[in-house]
């Protein structure tokens, strides 16, 4: 049902209510009208009263717009020269075929500027991004991209023992910034599309040879794997500048190339993997299209498993334990297990052993609060310039963790980098 129309009457009451005792908690002692409530009434009799205004002075009014804002403009001498007037909507109204927002825009606000004589002179619509038509746009292309992609051939799941098929082994690789330049001078080493190529498979392979023989694995990507989202080498949240290496579409290459190594490693050592391409704040919508790509490209192989999720978090369960992850943007770690306990409530009461995996903070620490033991990740990558100018440093390292079925947290591999270079640090 649509809400009742106030009336002139009642919006000039508002207004000499205001005028007369000052404040809306003054009002409410008055009246035992709600403060809240009548804040809401004086918004609204206050751009009601921009609106007359305009009108007395030979001015118009979008219909279903706030009038925010009534500016004189007024030459050099001081003489009026004409008006201008903001507005804002406030609920969809419906445009002319000439006026319709551009496509995955929503208009804003409207603003025209009147002569001195009242004739409305310019006129300019202020769009901004519609963000549910943009994440729905970028699905659609990551699905039409998949469409033609070959799939992958499967192959034969390796042997393994009955104590294996009690096991999980979880990869993590967080916050890995391909893409990114770093330099040894700032940040004591350096980094660029080569190098994170050979240091996260190089590492991962290092998970995978040190790591128990398991049935299952899980590949859990854990966001910010690409450094940035697009063409602009910024971040795609707060437009930040960021030091990159080449061009996006060669970090795409390698992404891709990267990734799916990984997960064809996996294959060769797991009877089942599960793959995580989780959001990170530097590649929103780069997560997007690697999830849809990837659960695309195995969909042949039901070997493989993709969660596809389109919220921030993700949830596994292994007989009595429950794994969560999320890339650890949106929320404090302390803040996640009372998340997923309501998210996967079903998973959380199926269970009595409960992992979280975060990232984003690029370094190492473990929670164990609200009946879910967390742990935020440290990153393989190297610090960039703005890193080491802040003083943000991590030791780079990754970490196998294994679970039981039944009793949890069974142990865990860690790697560093220079391990690479020294063979007998592998064996």
């Amino acid at each position: 049902m649509a809400a009742r129309k106030t009336t002139p009457e009642e919006h000039a009451h508002t207004l000499l209510l205001a005028e007369t005792y000052g404040s809306s908690t003054a009002v409410e002692r008055a009246t035992n009208i709600n403060s809240r409530t009548f804040q809401s009434r004086l918004q609204g009799a206050k751009a009601w009263q921009r609106q007359q205004e305009i009108e007395t002075r030979g001015g118009t009014v979008v219909p279903s717009m706030d009038v925010v804002e009534v500016t004189d403009q007024r030459d050099a001498g001081g003489e009026l020269r004409g008006f201008s007037v903001k507005q804002r909507q406030v609920v969809e109204q419906s445009a002319t075929s000439q006026d319709q927002p551009l496509p995955n825009f929503a208009l804003k606000r409207i603003s025209s500027l009147y002569g001195a004589e009242g004739r409305k002179v310019l006129e300019w619509q202020i769009q901004s991004p519609d963000k549910v038509k943009v994440w729905d746009a970028m699905r659609a292309a990551a699905a039409g991209l998949v469409v033609e992609l070959p799939r992958a051939v499967p192959f034969q799941p390796p042997t393994l023992t009955a104590r294996a098929g009690l096991l999980l082994n979880l990869y993590t690789l967080t916050d890995c910034h391909v893409g990114m330049l770093a330099w040894h001078r700032e940040g004591g080493v350096d980094w660029d599309l080569g190098i994170a190529e050979r240091v996260l498979f190089g590492c991962f392979a290092a998970m995978i040879e040190r790591s128990p023989p398991a049935e299952t694995c899980i590949v859990n990507q854990l966001g910010d794997f690409l450094h940035y989202d697009g063409f602009a080498a910024i971040t795609p949240t707060s437009g930040h500048n960021v030091d990159a290496d080449s061009r996006f579409q060669k970090m795409v290459e390698v992404s891709v190339r990267l990734l799916r190594r990984i997960v064809d490693l996996a294959l060769m050592k797991h009877a089942r993997v599960h793959v995580i391409m989780a959001e990170g704040n530097h590649d929103l919508a780069s997560s997007v299209w690697l999830r849809v790509m990837f659960k695309a490209l195995y969909e042949n192989d039901a070997r493989v498993t993709v969660d596809d999720s389109a919220l921030p978090y993700y949830a596994y369960r292994h007989g009595n334990t429950m794994l969560a992850f999320a890339h650890g943007h949106l929320k404090k770690p302390i803040k996640l297990p009372m998340l997923f306990a309501t998210r996967f409530s079903k998973m959380w009461g199926d269970t009595v052993k409960r992992y979280g995996h975060s990232g984003h903070e690029h370094h190492v620490a473990v929670l164990g609060d609200d009946g879910m033991t967390w742990r935020k990740h440290p990153t393989l990558a190297a610090a960039d310039a703005y890193s080491a100018r802040g003083g943000w440093y991590s030791e780079q390292a990754a970490t196998c963790f294994t679970y039981h079925r039944e009793y949890g947290e069974w142990g865990s591999q860690t790697v560093y980098p220079e391990m690479l270079e020294d063979a007998s640090a592998l064996d």
